[in-house]
């Protein structure tokens, strides 16, 4: 992995929320690539359940400041960073006041998925990419991880196609067991549809639901990771259907070399 760049972006990361597959491979990835010699960058929502103070996360002024249309409506971005201490490891957070300041990642004190899930998704997904634009950094490599940044395929190939700066970058996503049981927004399909992407491009996300959220992810991924070992098998079979690169779960202690040699013989080849 010397020297190639590696962009992973995160619903969850370790040490700011509690460990789950999604969080702790989300940071031992990164750690992983970046004790190999590459270089990576860590996006990740900025929710509001994260201790700022303990965490030390400060906000980046030269990145910040721009507005995002979301839905047609003008949502300001806010980039902060913190340092995971440790690893000497850098991790940016994608913040906006109306979609992350609630004290909570996905859900309310119910349990029950926030109505703007789908905007908190498509924000997050082009406030990722304006930022590494605004730091002018190719990455070899794009790593998705979990359900929240599973848009940032979509994205990267729709409504960022003519960006230069992705042009010969590889989209990974990894698959985690099931993220949630309820639909997110119906009205998603249109959302997306307001950045000029068309409906037939997501015309699963009809159903909202978690697997095929995860379908229309790995259709624009260029190499997949089923990072669980209970993967639902409507999307177990979807995704090894699919003529493209699978990696079959590998546990914790034997995914370093099984990582890298995806990265480097079947991504990168």
């Amino acid at each position: 992995m010397n020297g190639k760049k590696i962009l992973f972006v995160s619903s969850e990361l370790m040490p700011y929320l509690p460990e789950n597959q999604v969080s702790q491979m989300s940071y031992e990835t990164p750690r992983m690539v970046n004790s190999k010699g590459g270089q990576i960058r860590i996006f990740m929502p900025r929710y509001g359940n994260i201790n700022e103070r303990r965490h030390q996360l400060h906000e980046v002024i030269r990145l910040s400041g721009m507005n995002l249309v979301i839905n047609d409506m003008d949502m300001p971005l806010i980039i902060k960073v913190a340092s995971i201490p440790k690893e000497r490891i850098q991790v940016y957070f994608i913040d906006n006041e109306e979609y992350f300041k609630r004290k909570a990642t996905f859900t309310d004190e119910n349990g029950t998925l926030f109505p703007d899930n789908d905007e908190r998704a498509i924000f997050f997904a082009k406030g990722v990419v304006e930022t590494v634009k605004k730091l002018n950094w190719s990455p070899d490599i794009i790593h998705v991880h979990g359900w929240m940044a599973s848009l940032v395929p979509l994205y990267l190939k729709e409504f960022y196609a003519d960006e230069p700066l992705f042009a010969e970058s590889k989209i990974v996503t990894s698959v985690y067991n099931k993220g949630f049981d309820e639909e997110l927004d119906k009205d998603i399909v249109k959302k997306i549809g307001f950045d000029q992407i068309a409906e037939d491009k997501v015309g699963v996300l009809a159903a909202p639901n978690y697997n095929n959220l995860l379908k229309v992810a790995v259709d624009y991924s260029d190499a997949v990771i089923l990072a669980s070992e209970e993967v639902p098998e409507e999307l177990t079979e979807y995704v090894t259907g699919l003529e493209k690169p699978v990696l079959s779960y590998v546990p914790l202690q034997e995914f370093e070399e099984a990582y890298t040699n995806f990265y480097n013989n079947e991504v990168l080849k």
